[in-house]
């Protein structure tokens, strides 16, 4: 919502929160376009979880730009220097919803208001939100594909299933977030699986 203003709304689908950092590049875009739309956070039509991404699905994406990603604390204080400025933002920003668009359905994919205020309301599904930062450094576009390929390799190989108490272990392990760092480098995204959202 802006104001009282309904922007844009979506089903069930994915909530895309993006922070565009200083030092993205096209390649970053490229990066995160295919992730977003590859990745395989939604159940098939057996019930398998993590098994289909919103292609499979045909499920809607909204984008909302979110500046606030990239800062880093000093002290208690967060500092926003690792964000891109808006002026370089916004056209970054419509190339990454361009390209989107493009690799999907124009139809599925919708935004916010970029720089406004707005109130975001998301109901999460499971609750699942999963941080995503592009690779930092440059990479040109074989780079990129084989990293795709060594990360679904690295999926194939993975056990199908895991045990009652393999899952009742892995619950009570402290969770680590691998992405927490001081830096602010690269594209950085959070995106949730969504049954309703209207920001």
């Amino acid at each position: 919502m802006l104001g009282e203003q309904q922007v844009s709304s979506i089903g069930r689908g994915l909530c895309v929160l993006l922070g565009i950092s200083v030092d993205d590049t096209q390649k970053d875009v490229e990066y995160m376009v295919r992730k977003i739309l590859n990745i395989r956070l939604f159940e098939d039509e057996n019930g398998r979880a993590w098994s289909q991404s919103v292609v499979d699905r045909e499920l809607e994406v909204l984008c909302v730009s979110q500046f606030t990603l990239q800062c880093y604390l000093k002290g208690n204080k967060p500092d926003f220097h690792g964000a891109m400025p808006a002026e370089l933002a916004q056209p970054f920003y419509t190339s990454m919803l361009e390209q989107m668009r493009s690799a999907y359905r124009p139809e599925l994919v919708k935004d916010g208001q970029f720089g406004a205020r707005m109130q975001v309301h998301i109901q999460n599904d499971g609750p699942v939100t999963i941080e995503l930062e592009s690779p930092t450094g440059p990479m040109d576009s074989k780079q990129l594909a084989k990293l795709e390929k060594q990360q679904q390799r690295k999926e194939k190989t993975r056990p199908k299933a895991t045990s009652e108490s393999g899952r009742e272990k892995a619950a009570s392990r402290p969770k680590v977030d691998p992405s927490a760092s001081s830096g602010a480098e690269g594209d950085k995204v959070t995106f949730s699986g969504l049954k309703d959202l209207v920001p």
